[in-house]
């Protein structure tokens, strides 16, 4: 503790750095930003767009940037994004997926981890895209470069079908499909991988908004895992874990 007070009191250390150091979080007038998760859990602290204020999101980003050196934003809007660069300082790098509604901004020098472990991303027609991509932005943090395999869905067995050597040498998938949500079901039948399945509410009509997509994939016959509709973060997440326990293993053998 002596050793933070010093940094503080020398300027080598910020205060807010110095709380999250201690704590395992920052205070902002935001609300406080849980620095400590990605070391105590494995999983990054997104920064949930929605329901915030621009002026919130720049905020909780800038103390994710001081006390991580980097910052996940999900679910932003233009004017988030706006606020965001206009705060934060011109040598950060900030990449924001509008398709996935993600900002991902890091400090000049940052590594991100890289685990040796494959994850693909399977989605049953365009309209699932954006969940696919906001799963995609939380494995890119966590360290995975995730390979997309896009507009398979069962309308049409044989797209899937030319892609199951591919999806066989996943160490893990998700699979994002809306309307009945076969598609996971589908694939978890080809593959000895752990599945993922996302329900997308891109129906329409009864249980249109996901209801019949995540009732569908809880029916599964065959054995996959299945997150909330919509929830790309989750999914992106929990595979991420899967992937860092791959990475585990294989470095272990060696």
């Amino acid at each position: 503790m002596r050793e933070l007070l010093e940094a503080v009191a020398a300027g080598d250390l910020s205060p807010a750095e110095a709380e999250a150091q201690l704590r395992g979080y920052a205070t902002t007038g935001a609300g406080r930003f849980d620095a400590g998760r990605e070391k105590r859990r494995g999983v990054p602290e997104a920064i949930l767009a929605a329901g915030k204020s621009p002026s919130e999101v720049a905020t909780l980003t800038r103390a994710a940037l001081k006390t991580t050196s980097h910052a996940l934003v999900t679910r932003v809007s233009e004017a988030d994004v706006a606020a965001v660069t206009g705060e934060v300082d011109d040598d950060v790098t900030v990449d924001h997926d509008e398709r996935g509604r993600t900002l991902v901004a890091r400090q000049p020098g940052y590594e991100p981890p890289m685990l040796d472990a494959a994850v693909t991303i399977v989605t049953g027609g365009t309209a699932d895209g954006s969940v696919a991509a906001e799963a995609e932005a939380v494995l890119e943090v966590m360290g995975v470069d995730a390979v997309r395999v896009d507009d398979v869905g069962v309308a049409h067995l044989g797209r899937v079908l030319d892609h199951v050597e591919q999806l066989r040498a996943a160490d893990v998938l998700i699979v994002a499909a809306g309307r009945e949500g076969a598609l996971p079901t589908v694939v978890a039948g080809l593959v000895d991988t752990p599945v993922i399945g996302v329900p997308v509410a891109s129906g329409y009509g009864h249980g249109g908004n996901g209801a019949a997509a995540v009732a569908g994939m809880l029916q599964s016959c065959t054995v996959l895992s299945v997150v909330n509709v919509g929830a790309g973060f989750v999914a992106g997440a929990q595979a991420g874990l899967i992937a860092r326990a791959v990475d585990d293993a294989r470095g272990e053998s060696e």
